[in-house]
């Protein structure tokens, strides 16, 4: 055994760091989250200790919604790194296939998927935890419907991202969504955050959708305003991930970069 080996091979996945963002993120990453969203709940909890009502009902139906939005992110992003792995990408557009006909392919395939695993994720809350998902009503299929596109404008920023920087930015395929996660309210509402945060919340439609989950919960009606809210921000965010993806597909093919990507 060779210790020079061993350190020399450490060294050598050290340096990888030095000049990586994803990968230092990696480190940093859940940590830090972890500590905002829970230090969150637990000022959320703080605040208004028994004047909770329905708290558990908030919590399971936020897991359940904020599983939809990851889903559908991490849809497109890992069925475009299964084409990355295979080095199928330059074969798929050297056919007549269109950057925007891929897209829509990848879209296809995360609903397919996000079908199969909501369904034993709603069946599983049922058998567990007696919560009924669609207790929420009509509601259920705009706020869904939002999470989904927003899930698919974050998918395709990675994977254009991925596309620019190669391999080193692979990881962001498992954890970007989570960035959105501390300011979408998830487990809490809009107001526990601090100022500042709170101005960011309101440009998500992530926390629109999860501020009218709670609102249905609690009785409070068909929740229009987050709705639209939540619509208005997605029609922008989707529009300006597909000019993203465009743009950087542009200058991979410019720069001679589609053959190297995954390498």
């Amino acid at each position: 055994m060779s210790l020079y080996r061993i350190f020399s091979f450490t060294k050598r996945h050290l340096y990888l760091y030095k000049r990586s963002l994803p990968r230092l993120m990696e480190i940093f990453y859940w940590p830090f989250l972890d500590l905002l969203v829970w230090g969150f709940v637990t000022v959320y909890l703080a605040r208004y200790k028994e004047a909770l009502p329905g708290f558990v009902s908030f919590l399971i139906g936020a897991l359940i919604l904020w599983d939809i939005l990851f889903r559908s992110q991490q849809g497109i992003a890992v069925s475009f790194l299964e084409d990355v792995w295979s080095k199928n990408l330059l074969n798929l557009f050297t056919t007549p296939l269109s950057p925007f006909e891929y897209l829509i392919s990848l879209m296809l395939v995360s609903m397919v998927k996000l079908f199969l695993a909501s369904t034993v994720l709603v069946t599983l809350a049922w058998l567990l935890y007696s919560f009924n998902v669609f207790v929420i009503g009509i509601s259920l299929i705009p706020l869904v419907a939002n999470l989904v596109i927003m899930g698919w404008s974050i998918g395709i920023v990675t994977i254009a991202i991925i596309l620019r920087f190669g391999q080193e930015a692979e990881v962001l395929a498992w954890g970007v969504a989570f960035l959105f996660q501390p300011v979408s309210a998830v487990f809490y509402p809009v107001s526990v955050l601090p100022p500042f945060l709170q101005v960011i919340a309101r440009y998500l439609p992530s926390s629109h959708i999860f501020e009218g989950m709670r609102w249905v919960i609690d009785g409070g009606g068909f929740p229009l305003h987050e709705i639209l809210w939540a619509g208005g921000l997605n029609c922008a965010y989707v529009l300006a991930a597909f000019l993203f993806f465009s743009w950087n597909f542009n200058v991979v093919k410019r720069k001679g970069l589609l053959a190297k990507v995954g390498e």
